[in-house]
């Protein structure tokens, strides 16, 4: 919808519409908020609410801390699960100085300004299908989070078996009221584990999409006495939750990774496209997987892909090409997890895609094989090397790779970096309940 100031003061007045969130996502991938009453509404819509930006974590110092909310007309929506009477409007925003410059610190502009990189290559469109994954599961009586589902269900179980059907039901339906176009909802793998698909979008709105939908599934699940969660490896032993995440580009209206004539009908581009996502898949890591938890799941044997690799038929690949052709051609990147924050990997993903283009890079030979079946040293000779092992590996391959330093800017790497190695520190040195269990009797 292209919505003008007019419309939003119109709808917010004749919808009953009593309170807006002014929506925007910090470095770490926090939605965060401003709410105004609707009579605040055509200041917002004039780009004059201001908040303060020190309190933030990544934003700004205390004594540059006023910064401004522009909200993205286009964004606006009603909660469908909040009260019909006194209803709750959001509009998703970009950050601004008072100066009346993008804020530099902001998520939102730096997917902006790759994208603004792409156009002056002459593509249009990058279009994203992300496939966010994640667990529900019950809460105890003071209503805090247990890792237990009441559910045995497996991949696209269906009915009796798998009791969180009604609450991703319900979350389909909210999504929908929303404008989303769901493609498909199913149970994965592990138990209490589920997954939506919707409609791809240009990455903008893939991102924006990924944030509401996170806060549709953990509002929802609430409401029905659950806990939902995007951590990427919530239990030991059973697969992780993954976000992958679907590419393409479009130029004159065509998917220019799309050659009948190609190899595997892929195009010279979409080639060139893999191999800067492998050249620098492993500096994009931290941002990808950006928990000290996200390395747990990106371990052989679960399904998750660990290891540098691309293939058009194989699971194990890191990089998958999925079969349709034509307009539908993509390329499929199985590492991120849904704890990133979209913004940040959306665009380290199409940097490093695009660095791939400008240099005329080519990926290595495709990998058929099942790549967990390999030892180290077949991985070896047929030169497959594997992503980081841990955050901290992960932050010194991002430290190395000035192409998504220069992406994510120096303010948010400089931000970003800081506030991991932090939480790496912490990781580093708490005691875990594994070592009480290990050494406490025996030692």
């Amino acid at each position: 919808m292209a919505y003008t100031k007019e419309d939003i003061i119109r709808m917010v007045k004749e919808e009953d519409i009593e309170f807006i969130r002014l929506q925007f996502t910090d470095i770490f991938g926090q939605l965060k908020n401003v709410a105004i009453t609707a009579y605040q509404i055509e200041k917002a819509v004039n780009n004059q609410i201001m908040f303060d930006g020190s309190s933030i974590e990544g934003f700004t110092r205390i004594h540059e801390s006023d910064q401004y909310l522009y909200p993205d007309l286009d964004s606006f929506v009603v909660f469908p699960w909040r009260p019909q009477h006194g209803k709750v409007a959001r509009l998703i925003c970009d950050v601004y100085n008072p100066d009346g410059t993008p804020f530099v610190g902001d998520p939102r502009g730096v997917l902006k300004r790759v994208l603004k990189r792409a156009a002056d290559m002459g593509y249009e469109a990058f279009n994203v299908g992300p496939e966010a994954e994640f667990f529900l599961f019950q809460t105890d009586e003071e209503g805090k989070p247990t890792t237990k589902t009441n559910d045995e269900a497996g991949y696209f179980d269906l009915g009796p078996l798998d009791h969180g059907e009604g609450t991703r039901r319900e979350i389909c339906l909210a999504l929908e009221q929303m404008g989303y176009e769901i493609e498909a909802s199913h149970h994965e793998v592990a138990e209490g584990q589920h997954e939506i698909d919707f409609k791809y979008a240009d990455a903008l709105k893939a991102a924006d999409n990924i944030m509401t939908f996170k806060l549709a599934v953990k509002t929802l699940a609430q409401k029905n006495g659950l806990h939902a969660t995007f951590m990427p490896k919530p239990i030991y032993g059973i697969n992780g939750s993954g976000m992958h995440t679907n590419m393409s580009l479009f130029k004159h209206g065509k998917n220019v990774f799309y050659d009948p004539d190609g190899e595997k009908g892929l195009s010279k581009e979409a080639y060139a496209f893999i191999a800067g996502l492998l050249h620098h898949v492993k500096g994009m890591a931290a941002v990808t997987n950006p928990l000290v938890n996200s390395y747990k799941r990106l371990v052989p044997g679960y399904e998750a892909p660990c290891y540098l690799a691309w293939s058009a038929s194989n699971r194990s690949a890191l990089i998958r090409i999925p079969a349709s052709r034509g307009q539908s051609t993509r390329v499929e990147l199985r590492s991120p997890d849904p704890s990133c924050n979209p913004y940040l990997a959306f665009a380290v993903c199409l940097a490093a895609g695009l660095d791939g283009i400008e240099k005329g890079m080519t990926p290595p030979p495709e990998i058929t094989e099942n790549i967990f079946a390999m030892d180290q040293a077949t991985r070896e000779a047929n030169g497959i090397e594997s992503l980081p092992g841990s955050l901290e590996e992960a932050l010194h391959a991002l430290q190395k790779d000035q192409l998504i330093l220069d992406t994510l800017g120096e303010h948010v790497a400089e931000n970003f970096i800081h506030g991991k190695e932090k939480e790496w520190d912490e990781y580093r040195t708490r005691v875990s309940s594994w070592e009480r269990e290990k050494y406490i009797i025996n030692y």
